[in-house]
């Protein structure tokens, strides 16, 4: 049984006072140029210090630790991935174990090359390998892990990592359209999807619908053999290229799908783990009203329902006066209204990284707006001040040292500012 170890990273404390630090700045990235559509940055956790830049047609590309991107793209899908609206490669998850042995899992919307009973644009979720050159994977998966039917083209969420148990997270939007007409993100229960003319009737009622509009969480070192069981995105005899985690909450459980930690969402754009803490962090995509971001204390208890679509932020669907009142419901830590040219929220992280007075602040921003929020913790009230307007935002990433980027539009950047000497361990370390 393998046993996970997170490497804590001290961090500073927050500045007492409210003003943003003014020795923070966001500077674009030497040499970095030409980028097709990014979408993502990841590092490997390896040591090498590179960072990887998703894009969202198939490519993946290196920036090496010298800082220099290299012409050649570390994969390049071609014909296994749709791309366009919010279809596409979506992101890299690397294994925990990446250093020794080589593997990577991509999440992607299927192609013309895919697998048989798969629609275009469904969700594919599949383990890929070095070639013997370390900056170059192979573009043949090894094997298809999951796939997910999809009902529209738009809200198939995107982020997906490891955590601090080694498991893999895949955050899923509620399958598309407006206003979830599907109701997938509160369908627990296969056996009560429902299937409107409005919904995807091809998909015919295939069970992964149910997976829409949750977190799910999969051990992707072990697999399930054929036979009874409630994996909802298992080939038809039962078995799976992975298993569930005896921890997840429906684990075994008649009438609900195993895969699934977390419910309620609309679409889980870009979300993160708390590298100092492992809380996780989820920025979900609103509707007409409200944007939101939300927080999950480590351990997480799983099964916890964030609301959607009978909620909206922390109101009723569409109201900016009446509070969600659905029971049991996880309400946001942070929300803000779709006025003001924000209309979409992309997650970030909470600041790890050397630059000292943003140690601790959660850095987020809208895609629409361009705009970049700094959160910091009031005695367990978050409260957010405006940094500044860039353009749009795409994502943040880290590197190994805890160092923030983000996308905005083709152009990557980071934060910089006055740096405290402090020794840092990259996130999440696996041992056996």
């Amino acid at each position: 049984m393998r046993i996970f170890t997170l490497m804590l990273v001290f961090a500073l404390s927050p500045q007492a006072s409210g003003q943003i630090p003014a020795d923070v700045t966001l500077e674009a990235v030497d040499g970095v140029a030409g980028l097709n559509v990014p979408l993502g940055i990841k590092n490997a956790a390896d040591g090498s210090g590179r960072l990887f830049i998703i894009e969202q047609g198939g490519t993946i590309r290196v920036i090496d630790g010298d800082g220099t991107l290299l012409a050649t793209p570390f994969v390049n899908l071609g014909n296994l991935v749709t791309s366009g609206n919010e279809r596409g490669l979506l992101d890299v998850a690397f294994h925990p174990q990446f250093a020794s042995n080589g593997l990577f899992y991509l999440h992607y919307s299927a192609g013309s090359n895919r697998p048989a009973g798969t629609a275009s644009g469904d969700t594919i979720v599949a383990e890929f390998s070095l070639s013997g050159d370390p900056n170059v994977g192979n573009s043949t998966p090894e094997r298809v892990i999951l796939t997910v039917a999809q009902d529209f083209a738009n809200h198939n969420g995107g982020q997906m990592r490891f955590g601090p148990d080694g498991y893999l997270y895949l955050g899923l939007g509620d399958g598309g359209s407006g206003n979830d007409p599907c109701n997938r993100a509160q369908t627990l229960d296969p056996a009560t999807l429902v299937d409107p003319s409005s919904c995807n009737s091809s998909a015919s009622l295939d069970d992964s619908l149910a997976l829409l509009g949750k977190m799910l969480r999969i051990d992707v070192d072990n697999t399930t053999p054929a036979g009874a069981n409630n994996l909802c995105a298992a080939n038809g005899d039962g078995s799976a290229e992975y298993s569930i985690p005896v921890e997840n909450p429906f684990s075994g459980q008649a009438n609900r799908c195993g895969e699934v930690l977390l419910s309620g969402l609309r679409n889980p754009w870009r979300w993160s783990f708390d590298r100092q803490t492992a809380d996780l962090w989820i920025g979900d995509v609103g509707q007409n009203t409200w944007e939101e971001i939300d927080l999950l204390n480590w351990p997480l208890a799983g099964s916890e329902n964030l609301g959607w679509k009978v909620c909206e932020a922390s109101w009723l669907r569409d109201s900016t006066s009446t509070p969600c009142n659905l029971s049991g419901s996880v309400l946001p830590v942070l929300e803000y209204r779709r006025n003001k040219g924000n209309c979409s929220v992309t997650g970030g992280y909470r600041y790890r990284g050397p630059v000292t007075s943003l140690g601790g602040r959660y850095v987020y921003g809208d895609f629409c707006s361009g705009n970049i929020w700094f959160a910091r913790d009031q005695d367990g009230n978050w409260q957010s001040e405006l940094f500044q307007s860039i353009g749009n935002i795409r994502s943040f990433g880290e590197d190994e040292q805890g160092n923030l980027y983000v996308l905005s539009g083709s152009t990557l950047l980071r934060f910089e500012g006055n740096v405290t000497d402090l020794i840092f361990a990259d996130g999440f370390e696996a041992t056996n």
